[in-house]
């Protein structure tokens, strides 16, 4: 153990020596060394760009969603273009809700008068309606109530803006143990 200790302290010993050679020989490597920074490119200076809105459309007009040169309200008249004043008059729940919201759920007789009975289970709202009477939110008219269905005449707007006669039709629900 003694042997082992005394090879140790030897080494130590030499090892210390040894360092302070190596440093002696780092100071000597690095003194003519000197670090290549390359120099910062210059900054531009901020130009600012004028952000001029006369004469362009507002992103947030609801012009943007009309095809250029109609006007769904005020452009020129088509023989099926909706009347949105009287509708407006009107003030008819039914005609607040999309057709495929509105469900078929009976007919009726009142007064030689053929009816119909929907209902819209969002609104729990059910009603009587009757040849004329105004339903969904495409201008829909009911034209004929027969036996299993109502037939309605909608009138609807492309894409190109023209206004058009659609045909449609709501079926009379039956519950699946078909009562």
């Amino acid at each position: 153990m003694n042997k082992v200790c005394i090879v140790l302290i030897a080494l130590l010993v030499t090892a210390c020596g040894d360092q302070e050679s190596i440093q002696s020989w780092m100071d000597e490597q690095t003194r003519d060394m000197r670090p290549k920074v390359e120099s910062v490119p210059q900054a531009k200076p901020y130009e600012a760009t004028p952000y001029e809105v006369a004469g362009l459309l507002d992103p947030f007009s609801s012009s943007k969603l009309i095809p250029e040169g109609k006007s769904a309200r005020h452009g020129a008249r088509s023989e099926f273009t909706p009347d949105f004043e009287a509708r407006d008059l009107r003030n008819n729940i039914l005609e607040k809700v999309p057709l495929e919201s509105i469900k078929l759920i009976g007919f009726m007789n009142l007064h030689n008068q053929s009816m119909a009975v929907v209902q819209v289970d969002s609104l729990q709202l059910t009603k009587q309606v009757k040849v004329g009477d105004w339903l969904g939110v495409d201008f829909g008219v009911i034209t004929q109530i027969k036996d299993q269905e109502i037939i309605i005449k909608e009138v609807t707007e492309d894409p190109s803006g023209e206004w058009a006669e659609r045909v449609n039709a709501l079926q009379l629900q039956v519950k699946e143990d078909g009562k």
